[in-house]
């Protein structure tokens, strides 16, 4: 018999502030059910000058929500002839997720998002959005399926005032720390560092990511990297 059901998604996303600016991470792994169909996805969004999303969910769901947010920070900015707050975009994609809880066959839409970013009226700001309308700001937070196993690492380890290398390196290993135990997270680490600047993108590649409990280091000797920063056995 056909199993109808769909096929399990998996990722891992963090968000936390810092003095002075956000950091926003993501593991690059695209699973679907056992498959792996991409391992240096990007699942970050820019939806403003200085505001990033980071989605987790289902991919179809996050990708058209950030599409639609996009369109009315646009339509905001040229009204007020200033890109919105921070808050303000997390409530524009915070409301999308409400208005559609009754969305595939009732479920709501599989649309589980990180909102941070900088701005000059609030500051350092992050907003935790559920697929059922809730937003929660806070000062750090994760989710997708690997953020079971890092939880309590973060509750642990998060300090106020962490100077932006601090917090860089913080978000790091917090990912690399759900890589290692989810099977859905995997792959590489981007970051989104968001300052009064703008947004700053880095890359992790995999063998750059410190060994967790027990898991052998990688290196060239084991294959060689990619142009997209997996490894090719």
């Amino acid at each position: 018999m056909q199993d109808d059901k769909a096929p399990k998604t998996g990722t891992t996303i963090v968000a936390c502030v810092y003095d002075g600016g956000v950091v926003l991470g993501a593991d690059t792994r695209v699973s679907t059910g056992i498959y792996v169909s991409n391992r240096a996805s990007d699942k970050m969004a820019v939806l403003a000058d200085t505001s990033v999303m980071c989605r987790s969910g289902s991919a179809a769901d996050t990708e058209a929500v950030a599409g639609i947010v996009r369109y009315h920070v646009e339509q905001i900015a040229i009204e007020r002839d200033d890109s919105p707050d921070v808050k303000t975009v997390a409530k524009i994609a915070n409301q999308i997720n409400y208005q559609n809880k009754g969305a595939n066959r009732g479920q709501g839409l599989g649309a589980y998002m990180i909102i941070g970013g900088w701005d000059k009226t609030h500051g350092s700001q992050v907003y935790s959005c559920t697929a059922g309308g809730n937003m929660i700001k806070t000062q750090w937070t994760t989710d997708g399926s690997g953020s079971t196993f890092i939880w309590g690492f973060m509750d642990d380890g998060f300090k106020e005032n962490m100077t932006r290398e601090e917090c860089e390196r913080f978000v790091t290993l917090a990912i690399t720390l759900a890589m290692s135990t989810d099977s859905s997270s995997g792959g590489c680490v981007r970051l989104n560092t968001v300052t009064a600047d703008g947004i700053h993108r880095t890359f992790v590649q995999a063998n750059d990511l410190p060994p967790m409990y027990g898991e052998l280091a990688v290196g060239r000797r084991h294959g060689y990297q990619s142009d997209s920063g997996g490894l090719m056995l």
